[in-house]
Parts: structure tokens; C-alpha cells; sequence
């Protein structure tokens, strides 16, 4: 009978875990799938198709591969604090590896919109012309297409596939505007909206725009330049104490692997961290500047 109790308690311990670990990796699964959906419809939106398994697999690579590199860096069997701060680390690490598409893909998103606003202010004059020469709207839409340059060409071909399936002129443009999201693009949706409506000059408000549109991108230029500055001191001040620590623990490994294996040296990383993420969102509202 004495026998049966570690038996059963150690029964007992395998089923909790074999749930803990089938919840766990149901609800990895779950979010995986939901993330890599959305990851690859978004995806999509830059001409950019890519399967949602696949997105699912490199994210996983990627953080399984972050974690086993940092706790290798940072972990240590021979005790409590050692494991606790390689697992914390190395946790925070994979997390971020996982959503590295995402950041991948706000950044070609952000790049593509910047890159449509400049291709915007020329064809907005080349569309004014096409008007004054005789053209319709359409018309002048499809001469930015056959002409035009990626991305702006490829936005404008969608809004024409869609006229020419049965979609409204005026729901193919608000498509547009929702699926490129410039607010440059939502100024030309809504004058475009109200010329039609209004019977208004179509050419001469496209040249209005078309140089409102330039003088704003001329002063965010000039600002850009002005907060450079800023901004780099932003980026050194975050990076520089990730670097110097990285450094530190390749040339002095003795050194630093007990004040990362202590419970005092993983709470003070916790808090330098804290504080470097405090600073960058300050500087950074600083120097965010609206037009």
C-alpha cells in the first residue's frame, strides 16, 4: 500500500502535465494558425503572396532557434537563477523572433506607402492632363496603369479590375482608399467623390492637390532632416547598452555569466530594459513631429 502512493502521485503529476502541455500547444496551434492568417493577408495587400503555413514555419525557426541561442548565452543548469534568467531571456527572444514578419512586414509597408505618396503628386498632374485632353476618369486611370510605376500602377489596376466586375465607381475608389490607407490617397478619393458629384473642375482641383501634396512632403523632408539628430541619439542610447553587453559577455564571459545567473543581476536587467523602452518612446514622441 506504502508503494502505491508514489505510484499514484507521480500518476497523478503526468496527467496534469500531458493537459498543461496538450492546452498549451492547442493554444499555440490556434494562435499560430490566427497570426499567420492575418500575417499573409496582409501580406497580400503589398503584392507580396506568401502561404500562411509558411509564415507559421519560419516564425517557429526562428524562435526556437533565438531561444536556444540566448540560453546557451545567458542559461545555467547549476542553478535556480541561472535557469530562471536563460528562460526569461531566452523567452522575450523567441517572442520577438515569432513576430519578426510582422515587423518585417510593417516595414514594406510603411516603405510602399512612402513610395506611393511620391509617385502620387506626379500622377495626379499626369491625370490632370489626361482630363484636359479629352480623357474620362477611367481613362486617365488607365493611362496611370499602362505608364505608370509599382506601387501606384498595381493599386490602380485593382481599383479598375473591380469597375470592371460590377463594383461602383465610387465603392471601387473608397476599396482603394481603405486598402492603400494614405491620407494624400483619402484627400484625392474625396475630391475625385465631390467633382463627380458636384459637376466641379476635375483637373484643376487634381493640380491643387497635386501641390499641396509636394509643399507637405517638402517640410516633412525638412523635418526629417531637423530631428535626425534626434533620432540617431535615440537609436544609440537604446542599442548601445544591448551592445556593450553582448560585448561584455564575449570577452569577459567569468565575468558576467554570475550577474546574469543572480536573481539581483536579472531583476537590474529587467529594469535597464524597462528603462531604455521609457527613453526610446520619449525621444521618439519628441521628435514625431505631425504635418
Amino acid at each position: 500500500m506504502t508503494i502505491l502512493i508514489p505510484f499514484l502521485f507521480l500518476l497523478s503529476f503526468s496527467g496534469l502535465t500531458y493537459v498543461i502541455l496538450t492546452a498549451f500547444f492547442s493554444g499555440a496551434e490556434a494562435y499560430s494558425d490566427t497570426y499567420s492568417q492575418e500575417t499573409a493577408s496582409e501580406f497580400e495587400d503589398v503584392f507580396l503572396f506568401i502561404p500562411p503555413k509558411r509564415i507559421a514555419e519560419i516564425g517557429w525557426t526562428l524562435a526556437a532557434a533565438t531561444f536556444l541561442v540566448l540560453f546557451m548565452l545567458v542559461g545555467n543548469f547549476q542553478s535556480t537563477a541561472g535557469i530562471l534568467a536563460g528562460i526569461l531571456i531566452s523567452s522575450i527572444g523567441a517572442y520577438l523572433a515569432f513576430h519578426s514578419p510582422k515587423s518585417l512586414l510593417n516595414f514594406l509597408k510603411k516603405r510602399r506607402l512612402e513610395k506611393f505618396n511620391n509617385q502620387l503628386v506626379d500622377t495626379l498632374v499626369n491625370m490632370s492632363n489626361a482630363l484636359k485632353a479629352g480623357f474620362s476618369i477611367t481613362q486617365a486611370f488607365e493611362s496611370v496603369v499602362k505608364d505608370g510605376e509599382k506601387p501606384i500602377a498595381q493599386e490602380f489596376d485593382v481599383f479598375l479590375k473591380q469597375t470592371h466586375v460590377g463594383v461602383s465607381f465610387s465603392d471601387a475608389m473608397q476599396h482603394l482608399d481603405q486598402r492603400v490607407k494614405s491620407p494624400d490617397l483619402t484627400l484625392v478619393v474625396a475630391a475625385i467623390e465631390t467633382a463627380r458629384k458636384t459637376g466641379g473642375n476635375l483637373t484643376e482641383i487634381l493640380e491643387k492637390i497635386s501641390t499641396t501634396i509636394r509643399e507637405r512632403m517638402r517640410i516633412e523632408n525638412r523635418i526629417k532632416t531637423l530631428t535626425s539628430q534626434g533620432r540617431m541619439q535615440g537609436i544609440v542610447a537604446a542599442c548601445m547598452p544591448v551592445v556593450m553587453g553582448f560585448v561584455m559577455l564575449a570577452m569577459e564571459p567569468e565575468m558576467m555569466r554570475p550577474f546574469l545567473h543572480s536573481t539581483v543581476g536579472v531583476a537590474v536587467i529587467a529594469g535597464v530594459g524597462m528603462m531604455i523602452f521609457c527613453g526610446w518612446m520619449i525621444i521618439r514622441k519628441i521628435i514625431d513631429i505631425d504635418v
